[in-house]
C-alpha cells in the first residue's frame, strides 16, 4: 500500500505538483495544482498509482464492478489503467455538445455495475454529470474512485467515494482571491473551459 508521502513523491518526480495561481475547471482559484496528466504520462507510474487505488477499494465493492467509466479528458488515462488493474473493460464519456455521453461505440448493458474514475475531484460537478450520463446509458454507478480528492471528503457524489489521496488545498472564488495570490497571473492548466 502506498503512503501519502509515496504518492506525493510520484507527483513531485513527474514535476506534477505545481505552485502559483491556477484556475481550476470548476472556476475556483488555487495556489496549488496537481497536474495528473504529467504524473500519468509515464506508463509504469500510471500503473503503480492505479494498482494502489484499486487496492483501496473494499473487496466486496471491487467484486461487483463490471466496467470502468471515466470522464474525458482528464479521467481517460487513469480510467484505462483502473480497468486494467481490475480486469474490467474501460470506456469514457465525453462532451461533444456540452453534456457527457457515451460515444465511439461504447455501450452498457442495462444494470451494468460501473466504477466511475476521475483524476481529480474538487467540487464533484464533473463526477455528478458523468454519473448521470452513465445512468442515462443504462449503467449503475456503484462507486467513484479518483487519484486526488481536493474536496477533503466534502464533495457529495451520491455514491461511495474512494480517493488515492486527499489534499487539503484552499480554493477561492475568483472575486475572493487573497492579495498574495491576486499578485500572480492566473493560468488554467486543466482541460475544461470555465462556463
Amino acid at each position: 500500500m502506498m503512503s501519502d508521502d509515496d504518492i506525493l513523491a510520484e507527483f513531485r518526480a513527474a514535476d506534477a505538483l505545481l505552485e502559483g495561481h491556477f484556475i481550476l475547471s470548476s472556476g475556483l482559484r488555487s495556489p496549488k495544482y496537481l497536474q495528473c496528466a504529467r504524473v500519468l504520462m509515464d506508463g509504469a507510474r500510471a500503473e503503480r498509482l492505479a494498482r494502489a487505488l484499486a487496492a483501496k477499494i473494499p473487496a466486496k465493492l471491487r467484486e461487483r464492478i463490471e466496467a470502468v467509466v471515466s470522464p474525458a479528458m482528464g479521467g481517460v488515462i487513469i480510467g484505462h489503467e483502473m480497468g486494467r488493474a481490475l480486469g474490467r473493460p474501460a470506456m469514457f464519456v465525453e462532451r461533444p455538445q456540452g453534456i457527457f455521453e457515451l460515444r465511439r461505440g461504447f455501450s452498457l448493458k442495462p444494470g451494468t455495475n460501473v466504477l466511475m474514475v476521475e483524476d481529480v475531484v474538487t467540487t464533484g460537478l464533473s463526477s455528478r454529470e458523468a454519473i448521470e450520463a452513465v445512468r442515462q446509458a443504462g449503467g449503475n454507478v456503484i462507486a467513484q474512485a479518483a487519484l486526488v480528492d481536493r474536496a477533503s471528503g466534502k464533495a457529495d457524489l451520491g455514491v461511495p467515494f474512494v480517493p488515492l489521496i486527499r489534499i487539503d488545498v484552499p480554493t477561492y472564488e475568483a472575486d475572493a482571491v487573497p492579495p498574495e495570490l491576486a499578485a500572480i497571473p492566473a493560468i488554467k492548466p486543466g482541460s475544461r473551459a470555465v462556463a
